[in-house]
């Protein structure tokens, strides 16, 4: 079975943070909306993601959404729904958007723990990169929110 996703800026931004834009590798088939592109060129393009393999798309027929997202999160959507697969985001409102359209979403911790469950890193390694992702980006995720992934590594 194909992994595919397509990710919004935030798991982009925050996994470069910390090194570890190579865990989307762990998905067959990476989409990034020209939309999400042309925002990470308005900041800095994270290092690394040009050794990854993706496809710039844009989605046939934008959505409309809470109107609290930005362009990219719903360029990124759109595409989930349109081609049927993960959506990866940190952003709250996005997961619930993705939620009431039935859409998969998972976030940067998400990513580092199927980057574990695919072999790309042990368990210790995967614990102390979620670890990271509270302690050294800027995403703001809670100490229960890491628990748990750490706890998710632990029932694979």
């Amino acid at each position: 079975m194909t992994l595919a996703a397509v990710s919004d800026t935030g798991p982009l931004i925050h996994l470069a943070e910390i090194d570890s834009l190579e865990l989307l590798s762990a998905f067959d088939k990476l989409y990034i909306p020209k939309t999400v592109y042309e925002e990470l060129k308005a900041g800095d393009v994270p290092k690394g993601l040009s050794q990854l393999r993706y496809e710039l798309v844009e989605p046939n027929e934008r959505r409309t959404y809470s109107t609290e997202l930005d362009a990219g999160e719903t360029a990124a959507l759109s595409v989930a729904k349109e081609q049927g697969v993960v959506f990866l985001t940190d952003d709250l409102v996005a997961r619930k958007a993705a939620s009431e359209e039935d859409i998969e979403v998972h976030g940067s911790v998400g990513i580092i723990a199927l980057g574990y469950s695919r072999d790309l890193l042990d368990r210790d390694e995967a614990a102390s990169r979620m670890r990271a992702l509270q302690r050294e980006t800027s995403l703001f995720v809670t100490e229960a929110v890491v628990e748990r992934g750490i706890r998710m590594l632990d029932e694979q």
